[in-house]
């Protein structure tokens, strides 16, 4: 079966076809995004494995993120060019033979660089997936489909550590990375039968572009996951002010090209802008919360791990309820109106939870925590369809790799202040961190509100 071409759906795929597309992006998509944690839990007994100490196994892990961040600008311009069927296609199947040699690693080394492989694979899909999106759906149901999506992100994120210890419990670390590979083949065989074409871009990739921006997103992200580090003045300052002189080199090179790898052409439109810096504050809040819960649970409120585990379930478990209720509304209603009250929810959420007072009872617990996560739910598919439907269709890709960008950027944002408030505050960094939190929430539902009068041309 031939993929369908752009002038063949231009309101999305017939439905039979959609239905098999879009399960080829909830394989890939759940995936990569789940493979960003299972090595989290993995990494002691990996340690033990190949006989090496903790700081040297980290590095399967950051080396996996880094590269993602690395190449996510990148390939999604590299797909508005060559299309993002190939993008996607190939970066899944790049992720599913590094998962092979993820499995076959003989030591730390070989699996430090089958990651970094496979995390070039994970970027490729989520680069492309939001995009194709726009291909595979009608406008009109846009909405409920991100909703979909972000339902699918959130169960990665929050079944991979369940996943990992299952998993450890009975088999060695290795099994962590067999899975990926029938479903793997799976998405691909589904993938490559029913994903459409694209618009194609009449431009060459930039190279240079994509190594100047690409090497300043690391720089940052490098800054932001050492900043809790006693590094020498030099060290702490040079490399964000190396990243800060790529990044103005890369807008300087970009700034009079008509779709710029780092998209300026995006950015310049307001709602955009302020649409992305609204991801990023969410992100922030939302992870600064998941690093700091868990040590307020058990050192402050003297919850054991096994409950521990069990008071951060009420979260992800909103957060899945509500994400597709919130995509359908926002096929209907204006974005600036339910991601505000989205993320006003989760700051109000954060700020019941900062208010507990000592040794909590676990109900008193859990149902803040479900109000996180209506809020996180009720925000994210508004928002990621705003910021998919300010992009012109042919630059659906550049949308999608802010999208992701801005997610992982917040995560290690929020991860970031959660560790230097738990080196800084000591027994105050839970309230800390969640104040902060809050901060972050009701920040970006402000930028959200601005949004009100321009909302209504993106329903």
């Amino acid at each position: 079966m031939d993929a369908p071409a752009p002038a063949a759906i231009a309101d999305g795929l017939p439905p039979a076809l959609r239905r098999w597309a879009f399960a080829s992006i909830v394989i890939s998509v759940f995936l990569s995004v789940m493979d960003a944690s299972v090595a989290n839990v993995a990494l002691p007994t990996i340690a033990d494995d190949f006989h090496a100490t903790a700081t040297q196994s980290v590095a399967i892990v950051g080396a996996y993120q880094l590269i993602i961040v690395v190449l996510l600008l990148p390939l999604a311009a590299l797909g508005e060019i060559i299309g993002h069927r190939r993008v996607y296609l190939g970066g899944l199947v790049v992720f599913t033979a590094a998962s092979l040699l993820c499995v076959l690693s003989p030591n730390l080394a070989c699996l430090t660089a089958a990651r970094v492989l496979q995390g070039a694979g994970a970027a490729g899909v989520m680069a492309i997936n939001t995009a194709l999106l726009r291909y595979i759906f009608p406008a009109a149901s846009l909405g409920r489909a991100i909703g979909l999506n972000s339902l699918v992100v959130a169960l990665g994120s929050t079944m991979g550590p369940s996943f990992a210890g299952l998993v450890l419990s009975v088999a060695g670390w290795q099994w962590l990375f067999v899975v990926n590979l029938p479903l793997g083949l799976i998405g691909i065989a589904m993938g490559s039968r029913t994903l459409p074409q694209t618009d194609l871009a009449r431009r060459r990739f930039d190279w240079i572009s994509a190594l100047l921006t690409g090497a300043a997103l690391a720089a940052l992200l490098v800054t932001l996951q050492r900043l809790n580090e006693a590094l020498p003045l030099a060290e702490r300052l040079g490399l964000p002010a190396l990243g800060l002189a790529l990044l103005a080199g890369a807008l300087a090179r970009q700034w009079t090209q008509p779709a710029p790898l780092l998209p300026i052409d995006l950015f310049r439109r307001p709602i955009f802008a302020l649409t992305a810096a609204t991801a990023v504050c969410s992100f922030t809040a939302q992870m600064l919360a998941f690093v700091s819960l868990p040590f307020t649970f058990e050192r402050a409120d003297g919850f054991s791990a096994f409950v521990t585990g069990f008071l951060i379930v009420p979260w992800p478990l909103a957060v899945a309820l509500t994400t597709t209720i919130a995509g359908r509304l926002a096929d209907r209603y204006p974005a600036a109106i339910l991601s505000t009250f989205g993320l006003a929810t989760l700051g109000i959420g954060l700020l019941l939870l900062a208010l507990l007072p000592p040794h909590p009872a676990w109900p008193d617990v859990a149902w803040r925590m479900a109000v996180c996560g209506v809020g996180f739910g009720f925000f994210q598919p508004p928002n990621n369809r705003t910021l998919m439907q300010a992009a012109p269709r042919p630059r659906s890709g550049a949308a999608s790799g802010v999208l992701g960008s801005a997610r992982l950027f917040g995560q290690t944002m929020g991860a970031a202040f959660a560790a230097l408030a738990l080196a800084k505050a000591g027994g105050n960094a839970g309230n800390f961190s969640l104040y902060t939190a809050a901060a972050f929430a009701i920040t970006g539902a402000t930028l959200s509100i601005c949004r009100i009068k321009q909302s209504s041309a993106f329903l």
